[in-house]
C-alpha cells in the first residue's frame, strides 16, 4: 500500500503542534502569574481589621468618641505604613458573658487582630473568677476558629482592694493564665499610670480622662506597635 503520508510532511506537522503547545503553555502560565499578582495587590490594599472587644473603658464613657483610646490607636495605626481599621466594640457595663454573646455577631466581619480588653465589670460585681477565664477563652477560640491566623492581646485588669484577698489572688490569675493557653500577647494591667490616680480619672474614679487614655494609648502602643510590625495575618 503506497505510503499516504510522507515524513516531510510529518515533521512539519510535529513542528506546527509543537509550536502551539508551546505558545499555549505561555499564555496559561501568564495567564496564572497574572491573577497571582492581581489577586497579592488586592490583599495588600484591603485593610486588616483590629477589633477592640471591650467595656465602658474601650467604649469612652464620660470622654468624646475620638478621645476613647481605640480612636487613638486608629491614629497611631494611621502614621505608620498598616493599612488597617480599628474597630471599637466596647459596651459600658459588659462582662465577658456579654461579650461572648457579641462575638459571633462581631464575626461576620474578619479580624485579623483582636484587643480583648474585658473582665474588669466581672470582677466588681464579683462573679466567679473561673467563669471569667472560660468566658474568655470561648471567645478567643471562637475568633480563632474564624481565623486562624488572628494575633490576640489579652488586657489585664486588676481590683480593688476591698473585693478581699482571696477573691483578689483568683482573679489575678485569669489574665495570665488566658493568655498562656491561648497563645496571647499579654498586657498584665490596662490601666497601668493611670488606675488609682484621681487627676487621670473622671469623678466615679473608675473611667479615664481624655489625658488617661492617651496614657493608656501610649501603654497599649508598646506592645501592639512592635505586634504589627512583626508580620500582618495571613
Amino acid at each position: 500500500m503506497p505510503q499516504l503520508i510522507s515524513p516531510e510532511f510529518k515533521n512539519n506537522f510535529l513542528k506546527v503542534i509543537f509550536s502551539w503547545l508551546v505558545r499555549f503553555n505561555l499564555a496559561l502560565a501568564i495567564l496564572v502569574l497574572s491573577t497571582c499578582f492581581a489577586t497579592a495587590q488586592i490583599n495588600t490594599n484591603t485593610p486588616r481589621n483590629f477589633l477592640v472587644l471591650g467595656d465602658s473603658i474601650a467604649a469612652g464613657f464620660g470622654v468624646d468618641p475620638d478621645e476613647s483610646f481605640p480612636a487613638l490607636l486608629q491614629q497611631k495605626v494611621d502614621q505608620t505604613q498598616f493599612k488597617i481599621k480599628v474597630i471599637n466594640a466596647g459596651v459600658s457595663g459588659d462582662t465577658t458573658a456579654g461579650g461572648l454573646r457579641r462575638i459571633d455577631w462581631l464575626l461576620k466581619q474578619r479580624v485579623d487582630y483582636l484587643l480583648l480588653e474585658l473582665g474588669g465589670n466581672d470582677g466588681l460585681r464579683g462573679l466567679s473568677p473561673e467563669a471569667t477565664r472560660s468566658n474568655m477563652l470561648m471567645i478567643i477560640e471562637r475568633v480563632a476558629a474564624k481565623n486562624p491566623s488572628v494575633k490576640i492581646v489579652v488586657a489585664g485588669m486588676q481590683m480593688p482592694p476591698n473585693m478581699g484577698s482571696e477573691y483578689l489572688e483568683r482573679f489575678a490569675k485569669v489574665f495570665p493564665e488566658v493568655a498562656k493557653k491561648s497563645n496571647a500577647t499579654l498586657i498584665p494591667f490596662l490601666l497601668e499610670g493611670v488606675g488609682g490616680k484621681p487627676e487621670l480619672n473622671l469623678a466615679d474614679r473608675i473611667h479615664p480622662t481624655p489625658e488617661g487614655h492617651r496614657i493608656i494609648t501610649e501603654h497599649l502602643w508598646k506592645t501592639i506597635g512592635p505586634l504589627l510590625s512583626s508580620g500582618e495575618p495571613k
